[in-house]
């Protein structure tokens, strides 16, 4: 089976919004929505990995669907804003990696023998 590419992912997006969606909403509305949706997985996560129980309520929430509710907005964002989320990746990756790669190396609390 073939990978989704991020560039892939960015034209379903627009696609599908200009198929089924009519418009997107604004950038404004779809960053509180991305914000609405992190707060969904943190509630998960919160509960799966943390200190706190699961309510009823909590129990219709599903990890990976929120995780791709969480990507569904960042690239409706993109595609709006004019990011090609491709391009910044690597760009990110390329800076992360010139900046931090001894950094965490060196980091006792990181490392297993420190």
């Amino acid at each position: 089976m073939d990978q989704l590419t991020i560039k892939e992912a960015q034209k379903r997006v627009d696609v599908w919004i200009k198929t089924y969606g009519v418009r997107y909403f604004n950038e404004l509305t779809n960053m509180a929505i991305l914000t609405e949706e992190v707060g969904e997985l943190a509630r998960i996560i919160a509960r799966t990995y943390g200190d706190q129980s699961f309510k009823e309520s909590d129990k219709k929430y599903n990890m990976a669907d929120e995780m791709a509710d969480v990507l569904w907005v960042l690239l409706c964002l993109a595609n709006q804003t004019g990011v090609d989320l491709t391009t910044a990746f690597e760009k990110n990756l390329e800076k992360k990696t010139s900046r931090d790669k001894d950094r965490h190396k060196n980091n006792s609390k990181l490392n297993e023998n420190g």
